[in-house]
């Protein structure tokens, strides 16, 4: 195991070296540089930058030498945490990246947290109840969630919001917190913002979730095993929550490996239609 591991290590060196070399040569190759477009929209405000300063900073930032060496100067930066300097964003690109991602973090666990929590105990009624009412219907508004885009169903919920209670739902914070240091405050903030993307998220990943827990806990139900549980006058609910519940959650544990980057992939649309600052955008 210890092998595999540091095989695969040894692998993504070369692999993000590839990555790097092809990220920099996309950027490289429209004509032009930042202090050609920050130039071209200084001149659209009638505001002209003067020559030397142009030439100044394009020295300072080493765009005057040749792109090998910007990639090598870039690139020298990484192993000190030093990503460059986003001119965007006016601040360091580790600090753009740092936050998004922590925000994109704290989404996607919340969101698969929802998941779960929605389409195991789902699966399991529909599992105890089969072909009863309760069961078509979360079939059906399984289904019906994990076809509905993301993007639509957050622009319903922005429209509901917005109409019948007054408020805006876009972001993650309230406009007085987006800059402000983290705090109780914030938090409390956050999570105010944050149930509507997780169930905008979330509904995806429900209805394929409630099918595998039902499915599993259909075959589980008829061995041996459970009817022993029974037979030793167990109560219904300690046979099924201590027994076959646990080999069911097995394949969900491990549906992990999927549903988590599908729900960091998927966040991407949702994030610009809701105003989301996490690494998609």
């Amino acid at each position: 195991m210890l092998r595999f591991v540091i095989r695969r290590v040894l692998w993504a060196i070369p692999m993000l070296a590839l990555i790097s070399v092809i990220s920099f040569a996309l950027i490289q190759l429209p004509p032009g540089d930042f202090l050609t477009s920050f130039v071209a929209q200084t001149g659209m405000t009638d505001e002209l930058l003067d020559d030397a300063i142009v030439e100044s900073l394009r020295r300072r930032y080493g765009l005057d030498r040749p792109a090998h060496i910007q990639y090598f100067s870039w690139i020298g930066g990484f192993p000190r945490g030093d990503f460059g300097y986003s001119f965007e964003w006016r601040k360091p690109v580790r600090d753009v990246i740092g936050d998004r991602l922590a925000l994109t973090a704290i989404l996607s666990v919340t969101t698969l947290l929802f998941t779960w929590g929605l389409a195991i105990p789902a699966g399991i009624y529909s599992a105890l109840r089969q072909y009863s009412a309760g069961d078509y219907i979360l079939t059906v508004l399984g289904f019906v969630g994990l076809a509905t885009p993301n993007f639509l169903l957050a622009l319903v919920l922005m429209f509901v919001s917005l109409r019948w209670f007054g408020t805006s739902v876009g972001g993650l914070f309230s406009p007085e917190f987006i800059e402000a240091p983290w705090s109780v405050a914030k938090a409390f903030d956050l999570l105010q913002h944050l149930w509507i993307p997780v169930i905008v998220l979330g509904t995806a990943g429900t209805a394929s979730v409630i099918r595998i827990m039902r499915a599993n806990l259909l075959d589980e139900l008829q061995k041996p095993y459970v009817v022993a549980a029974r037979a030793r006058g167990l109560t219904p609910a300690r046979v099924i929550l201590r027994y076959p519940v646990r080999v069911a959650l097995n394949p969900i544990v491990s549906s992990v490996a999927w549903l988590f980057p599908r729900i960091v992939s998927g966040s991407t649309i949702t994030s610009v239609v809701l105003s989301l600052p996490t690494a998609g955008p």
